[in-house]
């Protein structure tokens, strides 16, 4: 029996299958990659210690034939995942179920995109930060294409400013949806900023 099957995996997770999790390359030991994106979302799932580290993560689990790495291989293997990262709730947001009709293979760049941190950013709606000088609320996001931090401008309210800043996220999801050859990926990006009051919990 494969040796890396003898335990669960976060508890939850069987190894059912006898492929070998690691393999030789250049005389080093690599990880399976269809294993290491499945053992992550298990972690992402079941892991206590992750969990307390990134509470966004409660809740999260994955239907139970994904429990099997052979099934999450099998699906695996029929998307385009090389390079990518596996996503939960790009195309349903708020979303906490790992499955197959739920999940998909994203880029970095996208997944960066859309996160927005909620829980370290203070006080504030997205976007907005308090100049205490001034006494004014700035705008600010960054631009897809340069990476760099664009300033939107002063506003009296948080209001504003988180629309400032809605309002150019919108203009950039566009240019990213634009590079993506998924239409899925596509069309979640601009949906996401399009309705994102209703899909984000935004209090001022």
């Amino acid at each position: 029996m494969n040796e890396n099957r003898k335990s669960l995996i976060f508890g939850v997770g069987i190894n059912d299958s006898d492929d070998k999790i690691y393999n030789k390359v250049d005389g080093k030991n690599i990880i399976c990659l269809f294993y290491s994106r499945w053992r992550g979302m298990l972690e992402r799932c079941y892991s206590l210690k992750l969990k307390i580290k990134h509470p966004t993560y409660d809740y999260c689990e994955c239907v139970p034939e994904w429990i099997y790495f052979s099934n999450f291989k099998a699906w695996m293997e029929k998307q385009d995942w090389e390079n990518k990262q596996l996503d939960k709730d790009i195309l349903f947001p708020g979303n906490k179920i790992y499955g197959p009709e739920t999940c998909i293979f994203i880029d970095q760049k996208v997944n960066k995109f859309v996160t927005d941190r909620k829980l370290g950013r203070g006080e504030w709606p997205i976007g907005v930060h308090f100049h205490k000088p001034l006494k004014l609320f700035l705008a600010q996001c960054n631009s897809v294409e340069t990476g760099k931090r664009i300033y939107l401008g002063c506003y009296d309210t948080p209001e504003e400013a988180h629309l400032a800043w809605l309002s150019f996220k919108l203009e950039q999801a566009h240019i990213l949806a634009a590079e993506q050859k998924d239409p899925r990926v596509a069309q979640a990006l601009i949906s996401r900023y399009e309705n994102y009051t209703q899909n984000e919990e935004i209090i001022f």
